[in-house]
């Protein structure tokens, strides 16, 4: 007795190797994402303040501490490196910006 759907020799369907799954289609009926809900006329943005432009010839990213920029630099250049190491740099950052921010207390 067979099945009607019994399986046969050969290939079995699934995603092709390299694990690569395709998109949606691109066709004009396709589907579309919803437009995201917001204010059809967007306020004018406020004229600046001043305090989040430092104009003193500083860099923006630099706080003026040097262990503090130090550890941002380790942040931002931690997103280069693989996982595992990315961990190991984002606990150093953590333990310099504590003893940093301890330091002020004291």
């Amino acid at each position: 007795m067979t099945f009607p759907h019994s399986p046969q020799p050969g290939p079995r369907p699934g995603p092709p190797p390299g694990g690569f799954r395709p998109g949606p289609p691109s066709q004009p009926g396709g589907y579309h994402p919803a437009p995201q809900p917001g204010p059809q006329n967007p306020a004018p943005a406020a004229p600046s303040q001043g305090w989040d432009e430092p104009d003193d010839g500083r860099d923006p990213e630099d706080t003026g501490h040097p262990a503090v920029d130090a550890a941002l630099r380790s942040l931002a250049n931690a997103a280069r490196l693989a996982p595992g190491e990315q961990i190991a740099a984002y606990e150093a950052a953590h333990q310099v910006l504590q003893e940093t921010l301890a330091s002020i207390d004291r």
